[in-house]
Order: structure tokens, then C-alpha cells, then sequence
């Protein structure tokens, strides 16, 4: 059985009063890369100059007759808002139409659906989906493929499954005492991590900038890269050495990308505590974009949600091999800073990055006294890996006086003085 080819039109609404960083044009721009990676062929894109979006049906109804009519000539089969709908206008439309609806929302959740490798980020996916579903549900029933799978236009067999509000807040129960299991594994694991006396960072920026490519690359790795919008949902962690012979470790995290709503940063907030426990942010950007402030912006929102504004941040302005007015885009750029212009995929500027790391973290350089006892040569051999030894005074105790990333420092301590088991 062959599966339904998906034909869809777009449709935003341009305010008189611009309420973001993005054009509408490079709005929906992005909306049709969104319905690409959906597996979507967008046929038409349309654009209403409104001061709100309608209460009923989001657009006018001339816009509603135009719609109808594209319809009906060019056999399409879904529409897709810019904008989020409110459970009324999706009911209304989907009325009216006579054909699938989904807002941006929806659509974000249906390539996350598709994306989603690991046990966690499948369970918080079908948390918001059901979250997102249960206000919409109408007399009962609603489309739905299945449990966990894609809401809006995937799943096997595109069943109708009769839910009612009952069975989902059940199972909304049940997911968030099984997401809770998996936070405590999680947490025990970083807590030994933390312990380790190794620098971690995250690499984090909008989606499709290139995370995955600069995470193969530092790491000699294969992580998934592809040149879609949310290719990556899983973070994935992995260890390189700076050319100092510092170790770090790299996580590399779900894109960030324009109108995500709060709800649904929230619901992959455990995925993005990565960057929250990180030491340090590599903010990866495609530099080649024509609104990269944009997404700068975006993920700088994002950033400062998580509290994690005040880390050591390195811009790395990726796509370097793409930009058409280079002299334009350094202007455009330079208050970014430290920052560095690289091409991940041609491995352009890679050994400069290391170094531009290397001088993020000697910014955190300090003297720490350690006194130890005579038993711990495991702490001492960590001091000779990972510092210089200024001073040592053999008395009663080891007295050391180090100089060493503050960072690895602090870790060292801790694991010095935490009480044996």
C-alpha cells in the first residue's frame, strides 16, 4: 500500500506591527524547509496583512475563499499555519476546508515524532503531543496515529483512534512518572560526571547551523548530520583533546528555531539541561544566513531561560565558505565576541577554533592551594595531569600550591574532600 503523497499550501499573517527578529517572507521560508523535512510538498505560500490574527479562522475570509479555491485545483491535502492556532480556529478551519490543518506547533511535533531515537526524548515528545492534543479534542475523537507517534500527518495506517480526556490524562500520569525515573538515572550519571576532573561544554545554536558537522569534526565522530531542520533531537556527548592535551567533553543538543513555543522549550528542558551543567557554550551560527542576528537572537533567548547566559560562550560562525559578502557580515557580526569563522564541513579554521577554545578557558586560569594526605596519590597524579605545581611542602599533610583551570580545580577539590564510602 502506498502512502498518500502530502501536497500543502502555507499560510502567515504579516502584522502591522513586526512582534519579531523575522520578515514574514523569511518566516514562511522557513515553515516550507519545516514541511520539507515533514515530507511535505508545499504547492502555494500566502500571506494576509492583518493587525491580529482573525478569532474564527486566523485569516479573512477572502483569504479563506482564495485558499478553498487553490484547493480544489491542486488536489492539496494539508494547511499549515505560521502562527499557532487556538484549538477553536484549527476546528474551524479543518470545518471549512475540508482537509487536514496544522499549525507550526504541529508540525514541529510531527518531525520530532519522526526524529526521536531514545526512550526519553520518545516519551517527552508524546507528553507534548498529547498535551498539544487535548485541548483540540472534538466530541471525543480526534486524529491521532497512534500513541507516541506523529499527530499531524505520519503514524501507521493513519488510524482514527477513539481518546477521550480520560485515557490521555492517564496517560500523561504515566509518562511524567516514568520521565521522573529517567531524570534520577540521569542525574546520577552527570553527578559522576561533575565529579571527573574534565571540562565539558555544549555545542548549541539554531537549528541546522552545523552542530552535528562541528561535533564530527572536533570529535572525529559520526553523528548524524544532515541538512534538514532537526536532524539531530538526541543530544549526544563525546570527548576530544585540545592541542594543550586538555580533555573535554562535547555535548551537542537539540536546534533552537523561531516561534518554539514555551511550553514546548519546557518540555525538552531535560534534554537541554546539558547546557545547563556545561562549563563553557560553543554558540554555533550559520553565518552564510541572511537573518542569522535572527537566530543569534533565538537561541540567545533560549540560552538565558536555562541560566546559562553567564557561561564563557565562544561564537562559532560557521558556513564561512557560503557567506557572499564577507565584508558586510563581519560588520553585521562583530559584536559577537570571542568569535571565529569556521566551515565545519570543509574543516576550514579547525585548529584555530581549538586554540580559541584553548583561550576561552585560560580566561579561568587561577592559583588553589590543595592539602593532602599522604594517601591520596590518585588526587596528586590528577594535579600533575591537569596543572602546574608552583609550591610543595612536605609536612604533616602534602601542601600544594597549584595553578590550574579554575574549573578542573573546583573538581578536584571536590573529589579531595568528598567523605569515602
Amino acid at each position: 500500500m502506498t502512502s498518500v503523497q502530502l501536497k500543502g499550501i502555507l499560510v502567515g499573517i504579516k502584522f502591522q506591527i513586526p512582534n519579531s527578529d523575522w520578515t514574514i517572507e523569511e518566516s514562511i521560508e522557513e515553515l516550507e524547509e519545516l514541511s520539507k523535512t515533514a515530507d511535505i510538498t508545499i504547492i502555494e505560500k500566502l500571506i494576509q496583512n492583518r493587525d491580529t490574527p482573525h478569532n474564527k479562522h486566523y485569516i479573512g475570509k477572502g483569504k479563506l475563499e482564495e485558499i478553498q479555491n487553490i484547493i480544489k485545483i491542486n488536489a492539496i491535502n494539508i494547511l499549515i499555519t505560521d502562527d499557532d492556532l487556538t484549538p477553536n480556529q484549527h476546528k474551524n478551519l479543518e470545518k471549512i476546508l475540508n482537509i487536514k490543518v496544522l499549525d507550526r506547533t504541529g508540525l514541529i511535533l510531527d518531525i520530532f515524532a519522526k526524529h526521536a531515537k531514545t526512550f526519553e526524548s520518545k516519551l517527552q515528545i508524546e507528553l507534548a503531543q498529547l498535551n498539544y492534543l487535548l485541548p483540540r479534542l472534538t466530541r471525543l475523537w480526534t486524529h491521532l496515529s497512534r500513541l507516541g507517534g506523529g499527530i499531524g500527518t505520519r503514524g501507521p495506517g493513519e488510524k482514527q483512534i477513539e481518546v477521550d480526556k480520560r485515557q490521555i490524562n492517564k496517560r500523561i500520569h504515566v509518562i511524567k512518572q516514568k520521565l521522573i525515573k529517567v531524570k534520577q538515572t540521569r542525574d546520577q550519571q552527570r553527578s559522576n560526571r561533575q565529579t571527573l576532573p574534565i571540562i565539558t561544554g555544549s555545542i548549541l545554536g539554531y537549528t541546522n547551523a552545523g552542530k552535528s558537522t562541528l561535533m564530527n569534526t572536533l570529535t572525529n565522530s559520526n553523528v548524524l548530520a544532515e541538512d534538514k531542520l532537526f536532524a539531530t533531537l538526541d543530544p549526544k556527548t563525546r570527548k576530544f583533546l585540545l592541542p594543550n592535551k586538555d580533555e573535554i567533553v562535547l555535548s551537542d543538543t537539540v536546534g533552537f528555531i523561531q516561534k518554539l513555543p514555551h511550553h514546548l522549550v519546557k518540555a525538552f528542558l531535560s534534554t537541554l539541561e546539558e547546557v545547563t551543567f556545561s562549563d563553557f557554550i560553543l554558540h554555533i551560527i550559520d553565518a552564510s544566513h541572511p537573518n542569522c542576528i535572527g537566530m543569534i537572537n533565538t537561541a540567545n533567548e533560549i540560552i538565558k531561560s536555562l541560566n546559562s547566559d553567564n557561561k564563557p560562550i565562544l561564537y562559532v560562525l560557521n558556513k564561512s565558505d557560503k557567506i557572499k559578502k564577507p565584508n558586510q557580515t563581519q560588520k553585521l557580526l562583530e559584536n559577537y565576541q570571542p568569535q571565529i569563522y569556521i566551515s565545519a564541513l570543509n574543516k576550514t579554521n579547525i585548529h584555530n577554533l581549538n586554540t580559541e577554545i584553548e583561550n576561552l578557558l585560560n580566561n579561568f586560569q587561577k592559583i588553589i592551594k590543595f592539602s593532602l594526605n599522604y594517601n591520596q596519590m590518585d588526587i596528586i597524579n590528577l594535579i600533575h595531569k591537569h596543572g602546574t605545581i608552583l609550591e610543595s611542602k612536605y609536612e604533616e599533610t602534602i601542601k600544594l600550591t597549584v595553578k590550574i583551570n579554575s574549573i578542573v580545580g573546583e573538581k578536584i577539590l571536590t573529589k579531595a574532600y568528598q567523605p569515602k564510602h
